[in-house]
């Protein structure tokens, strides 16, 4: 017998199995679909008296692992009648969760706040709705839970950041603003603050107007 003849006599009893796996009886055979009536009892489930063929999660309930009972960590609130903003961070503010807080500044909130929180970002100058400078009254006085509630809900034109930026970098991110805040004194412009620095890292004997505009990048 020839070996062509051989191996499609061998293909044969395999073919009749593999058939039954693409029978439109299977690909559409009946199934349950999560929380749907099921057709199986129907006088009634023996487990559920609506017939469903699961249960929904009971009310507030909680995945292990997420169960997020520090208010001030995770709501910016105090744990009391009220649940006002708080006006302390939950944890120690290191140098590192400071210099974390920048970097996760200068990704989420830069384009829009600008680097130095002046609410002039590059996506600004483009005509997006600008927001408030951080060097307001009203922002200098602002609890410091008024920024970690703002990142987790939003704010006017501001979407939440709740599902980009963890809680801890949250309060990261707010530390870093009371910095930004507390290095520009009261009454001091941006254009002030670029100058200032500007003069601070010009090399010594090179003080003049257009050494500080190369510092700063701005025109002549």
């Amino acid at each position: 017998m020839h070996r062509p003849t051989l191996r499609l006599l061998l293909l044969i009893p395999a073919a009749g199995p593999l058939s039954g796996c693409v029978s439109d009886t299977m690909w559409n055979g009946s199934r349950l679909k999560p929380l749907a009536g099921s057709p199986v009892y129907p006088g009634g489930s023996p487990v559920f008296a609506n017939q469903s063929s699961a249960r929904p999660p009971v009310p507030d309930t909680v995945a292990r692992g997420q169960a997020q009972t520090d208010l001030p960590l995770y709501a910016g609130r105090e744990q009391r009648p009220g649940r006002p903003l708080t006006t302390t961070f939950p944890f120690p503010i290191t140098r590192q969760v400071v210099d974390r807080g920048q970097e996760r500044f200068n990704i989420y909130c830069s384009p829009c706040h600008g680097r130095t929180g002046d609410g002039n970002g590059m996506i600004v100058q483009r005509g997006f709705p600008q927001p408030p400078s951080y060097y307001l009254p009203r922002l200098r006085q602002a609890p410091v839970g008024h920024f970690f509630d703002v990142i987790t809900n939003g704010y006017g034109v501001m979407y939440s950041f709740n599902d980009k930026v963890k809680p801890e970098d949250r309060w990261a991110i707010a530390a870093y603003i009371r910095v930004l805040q507390a290095t520009r004194p009261v009454g001091v412009t941006t254009g002030q603050v670029r100058v200032q620095h500007a003069l601070s890292t010009t090399p010594t004997g090179d003080m003049s107007p257009s050494a500080a505009r190369t510092r700063t990048g701005t025109a002549p």
